[in-house]
């Protein structure tokens, strides 16, 4: 049995902005602090945070709009100088009024010396450092032509930068760039961990993600509703020690069916990855053309090209696509694969060619305790919308696609999504280096083989998908980002397993 941890951590819990953004103060007031307060506590964990982290800078370029993140920086760059470093700040709007506690803010950095200045692109030469406290959570459409220029001089600076609640530019929400967007290398964010900063280009632009709750975060927690949870292989307890009485039966029966002519590998490394991740049994139901590459390499598995509803009837968990084609073999096996789980219910993976199958089906029908595991190319037929569509708002079609297909929707992805119609999980682990040819197929192998094994399917879409992504991140780290092969992963999610 698969155990999790039962009680979400504040740093497991994700919020939409309008919620931080109306909620921030009832929750600090329930602790006795003012908003001014929690500007001087975020000025301050900012600056704490680029000493811990960069401690070698000693010139900060902090610049600042007109909202509350300015606030946060005019604390930041005070913080900065008292401890001894070299300030320039500037603003965008130098002669623009700022009101309430931001104009507080800003008189404490005045009357301590500070200037205003306006930002001149030459000034990125004279930083080590790089602060962005230009736009909060606040922004609606697209910035304007002043805060483009500007972001695009940092961008192309390559000087590190440190953006303040979220990078200037991104939409909190979707993760989506809003014209322009700031590359930071650090994030710290405040209160609640926003949905924006954890998955597709909102992840891509935060970098380092680092959460501050500012001693307010138990008090925002009960008040507000979380719309997803983090995901981090840490909050697995993992699999239960094997009784030693076991044998091969008692680790489930997974039917990996796929691997049309010429397209071997994808149901070998779904199928070899499921063995690796402890299912007793995996038979592979491929094309004739096949049956030799994929059992050559691996004698543990069972191949066959014939009998598949004998197959499917000694399956306990079926995982259909990885290499299936699209031709009239390819739709003939699916058509009598789905016809049989309508009839005889069966845990089932839905990936690869087997969702392009689907979505080219009008009179699909859905299956009981399914899941379907698209890339965002592969939502965006299933839901006949554009691939950028899908990437620009993707906890939203996630959902989408779990609630057409009646299924858990695994969309893959930087920061992959888990969306079960009801509850959203986001993945925190992963690296560029896994964009390569067969990892899908291996997550698939893995999602299967924890369903194989009588893990709830929920749950096994988000160990599977933690314990993926984990696996990425170990080899990645010993041996570099470029070269990772989809293969490479299977000895470090045996170990990740067995942990």
């Amino acid at each position: 049995m698969l155990h999790k941890n039962t009680t979400p951590s504040l740093t497991q819990k994700l919020y939409r902005a309008a919620q931080v953004k109306h909620l921030e103060l009832e929750a600090a007031a329930k602790v006795g602090i003012t908003k001014f307060e929690l500007m001087q506590r975020a000025g301050k964990a900012v600056f704490e945070r680029c000493i811990s982290l960069m401690p070698n800078t000693d010139t900060y370029l902090i610049l600042v709009g007109v909202g509350n993140n300015a606030g946060d920086g005019y604390i930041t760059a005070l913080n900065a100088v008292n401890a001894g470093k070299n300030v320039i700040l500037c603003a965008i709007e130098p002669e623009r009024e700022v009101t309430g506690d931001v104009a507080r803010a800003q008189k404490a950095w005045l009357d301590n010396g500070g200037k205003v200045e306006a930002f001149d692109a030459a000034m990125l030469e004279r930083c080590d450092l790089v602060i962005d406290a230009l736009l909060g959570i606040g922004i609606v459409g697209l910035i304007r032509n002043e805060f483009a220029d500007v972001i695009d001089s940092i961008n192309s600076s390559g000087i590190p930068v440190v953006s303040i609640d979220l990078p200037s530019g991104l939409d909190a929400d979707t993760g989506e760039s809003l014209g322009r967007c700031i590359q930071a290398d650090i994030t710290i964010t405040f209160i609640g961990i926003k949905l924006g900063l954890t998955t597709g280009a909102g992840k891509q632009s935060c970098g380092k993600l680092i959460f501050e709750d500012l001693g307010i975060g138990k008090a925002f927690s009960d008040i507000a509703r979380s719309d997803a949870n983090a995901l981090d292989i840490a909050h697995f307890k993992g699999l239960a020690p094997r009784p030693v009485h076991s044998h091969k039966g008692s680790y489930g029966r997974l039917l990996c069916i796929g691997g049309n002519a010429g397209m071997a590998g994808a149901i070998r490394l779904s199928a070899e990855a499921a063995l690796r991740s402890g299912t007793g049994l995996v038979k592979v139901y491929a094309h004739e053309g096949s049956k030799i590459q994929i059992s050559a390499g691996r004698p543990e598995l069972m191949v066959t090209s014939s009998g598949l509803k004998a197959a499917l009837e000694w399956a306990t968990c079926i995982v259909i696509g990885p290499g299936l084609g699209q031709d009239q073999w390819s739709k003939d096996t699916f058509n009598e694969v789905l016809a049989y789980c309508q009839e005889n219910p069966k845990p089932m993976v839905i990936d690869a060619d087997a969702l392009n199958v689907m979505a080219s089906t009008a009179s699909f029908v859905t299956i009981d305790d399914c899941v379907i595991t698209p890339h965002s190319g592969e939502a965006a037929r299933l839901l006949s919308v554009s691939v950028e569509e899908v990437e620009n708002n993707r906890f939203v079609f996630a959902r989408q696609c779990a609630e057409r297909y009646h299924a858990t929707c695994v969309l893959k992805g930087a920061g992959t999504i888990i969306d079960d119609e009801q509850d959203s999980w986001v993945c925190r682990h992963g690296n560029p280096g896994m964009a390569t040819a067969g990892m899908g197929d291996v997550l698939t192998g893995i999602i299967g083989s924890l369903m194989a094994q009588g893990v709830a399917t929920n749950l096994a879409c988000q160990y599977g998908v933690s314990l993926h992504a984990k696996a990425g991140d170990l080899v990645a780290e010993e041996k570099g980002q470029r070269g990772l092969l989809a293969s490479d992963l299977f000895d470090t999610v045996r170990y990740l397993i067995n942990e």
